[in-house]
């Protein structure tokens, strides 16, 4: 029986369907057709390559320094010039809330990215 497929590795030869991954036992059967194929049939070029790249010890030490960096900052948005009344710090995050109706303006909740004071703003 000829067939209409190019003979390609994990695909079948009769109707074209992918094969399913290849058990511990037994061979693959076709989803669509069903044919049976041996390990050799159906993947018979098929050649997995896998490359695994580990971290030195300098670059883990980094990002976990760089990790706790960032946990140290965990600011509440993003950082705009403003002056801490409780400390003096020129730098606090922000995040807006529409707290009242529509028709009046938000809230702005700032947080001083130093003492981590807390005020709030309607604007």
């Amino acid at each position: 029986m000829s067939s209409f497929f190019v003979k390609t590795p994990g695909f079948c030869d009769d109707c074209g369907s992918i094969l399913p991954r290849l058990r511990e036992k037994g061979g693959v059967t076709c989803y669509v057709c069903a044919r049976v194929f041996s390990e050799e049939e159906a993947f018979r070029t098929s050649k997995v390559e896998t490359c695994i790249n580990f971290n030195s010890q300098e670059a883990k030490k980094r990002n976990i320094k760089e990790e706790n960096k960032h946990d140290e900052e965990d600011d509440d948005g993003p950082i705009v010039e403003r002056i801490c009344p409780k400390c003096g710090n020129n730098r606090m995050s922000y995040a807006t809330l529409q707290l009242r109706s529509a028709d009046e303006g938000q809230t702005v909740f700032y947080t001083c990215t130093s003492c981590k004071f807390k005020e709030s703003e309607n604007s």
